[in-house]
């Protein structure tokens, strides 16, 4: 059975600024890994048609249930969708052994500008995700 988890956000800062940190290398090292977790790409390339390989490394490996290896998750992505300042949707597939997390996971970012700032959505379609907690993350890396 397929799952959908759904995480929402309002942040306080402009559409562009949330947007850019969706689409940098650096940014989105920094917010993506779930908590106890570092990130690191070996490869980026955020364009429509475009892909990453990314490195998630457990800060505690004694006790990291990793899908890659003891201490790490490897994921490869597509980008499958990329329209400039409102939405990102990426493809990605562990390598890993475990049934569990086979099968491709997709990934659904939409930015909207508010009153207030903006709104941010992420959808993660096949696999459990966090977007809660990267959200929170993201939020904290921009409302300085």
């Amino acid at each position: 059975m397929s799952r959908t988890d759904r995480a929402s956000l309002l942040i306080h800062t402009d559409p562009a600024t949330v947007f850019a940190a969706l689409t940098t290398s650096d940014a989105v090292a920094a917010w993506l890994p779930p908590r106890g977790m570092q990130g690191r790409f070996e490869r980026f390339d955020m364009r429509e048609g475009g892909s990453f390989r990314l490195v998630l490394t457990y800060d505690d490996a004694a006790s990291a249930p990793g899908k890659t290896s003891a201490a790490s998750d490897v994921s490869e992505a597509r980008i499958t969708e990329l329209v400039p300042g409102e939405r990102v949707v990426q493809e990605i597939d562990f390598e890993s052994d475990d049934p569990a997390v086979q099968g491709t996971m997709r990934m659904e970012w939409t930015v909207r500008g508010s009153a207030e700032g903006t709104d941010i959505e992420g959808i993660v379609r096949g696999h459990a995700g966090e977007r809660a907690s990267s959200l929170a993350t993201l939020a904290g890396a921009l409302e300085l």
